[in-house]
């Protein structure tokens, strides 16, 4: 089609979602609960860290970030996710989409930033311990979580910007359950060679750069800890990094999966897979992981949990000596 005779499209249709109305009503019911428990699940792990001060670490402060981050990536997907099958319109228009698509990326980027940096951290405070306050102060702290959101600030924005100016005429359908980059650029009509080239570059620097220093900071973890003079040092140097460790585990394990080539078929519901994998699934797990394995956190919902039974406690005094 010549330029002369394209019509650029102004919104796009979400197909990713199944026909069948039992099974609409059963993934709506799975997601607002998902929703609902990764949303306050992260919000514990944010308040609790905030307002304990037992909590007021380097590790936690990065728990507190990573925490809010994941809360962002699910609310960025799920919401119009809901909107879509509650009411039936699968459309969302372009501007929206391009934000969408943009705002996803952004965050899944400064997660494999915060998640190198956490991995830094931890080799910090095990295998330089005596320098661990000096090196990780809370200003070098800040500015490394607010470098890590700069960079994925600034990772993404070129493509995107490429993506929006990328001419669609039709048609406009998105087999997806949101706007992916992926499935946007077989949908337009023009040249997405430099884009595809941009975001191969740009998507595998960030993820081998990242991962490159996530593992060698826990290579060097695990000869110090293998290192370490008694078995109960061991375990408790090796309990530091098991939560870290196993989020790692699942973020870059199901990103590799996007680098396998496949048919058309099988990549786009392995794309999608990996899509629910990334900005569902590990926020749900992800206040799990944290709390269940880390035994400061538990005793400080613990300690929130007496402090709310002892408020209302005395409230119920006091309205019944009122009374």
């Amino acid at each position: 089609m010549s330029p002369e005779n394209w019509t650029q499209v102004t919104s796009f249709v979400l197909l990713g979602f199944p026909s069948n109305h039992l099974l609409q009503f059963l993934v709506f019911l799975g997601l607002m609960a998902t929703y609902i428990v990764t949303a306050t699940g992260n919000l514990l792990i944010i308040v609790l860290s905030w307002t304990n001060r037992r909590l007021h670490t380097q590790m936690y402060f990065f728990l507190r970030n990573l925490s809010f981050l994941e809360l962002l990536l699910v609310t960025v997907v799920v919401p119009k996710m809901l909107v879509v099958i509650l009411t039936g319109n699968h459309t969302i228009s372009f501007v929206s989409c391009i934000i969408q698509s943009y705002l996803y990326f952004l965050l899944g980027t400064t997660d494999f930033f915060l998640l190198a940096v956490m991995s830094l951290d931890r080799y910090l405070a095990i295998c330089r311990p005596l320098h661990y306050e000096t090196l990780m102060s809370g200003h070098v702290c800040f500015q490394l979580v607010l470098a890590s959101w700069l960079a994925g600030f600034l990772w993404v924005l070129c493509p995107t910007v490429l993506m929006a100016s990328l001419p669609f005429c039709g048609p406009n359908g998105i087999d997806h359950f949101f706007c992916d980059s992926w499935p946007l650029l077989r949908l337009s009509c023009g040249d997405t060679h430099l884009l595809e080239l941009v975001a191969l570059v740009l998507s595998t620097s960030v993820l081998l750069g990242s991962l490159a220093l996530t593992s060698v900071s826990y290579a060097c973890i695990l000869v110090t800890v293998l290192g370490a003079p008694t078995a109960a040092g061991r375990r408790k140097a090796f309990s530091t990094c098991a939560s870290h460790l196993t989020v790692v585990i699942i973020v870059y394990g199901s990103s590799m999966f996007l680098y396998i080539r496949m048919s058309e078929a099988q990549s786009k519901l392995l794309n999608k897979s990996v899509a629910v994998l990334s900005c569902i699934i590990t926020p749900l797990l992800n206040p799990f992981i944290f709390t269940l394995r880390n035994d400061k956190v538990q005793q400080a919902l613990r300690d929130t949990l007496g402090w709310l039974r002892l408020t209302a406690v005395r409230k119920l005094r006091v309205t019944s000596q009122r009374k």
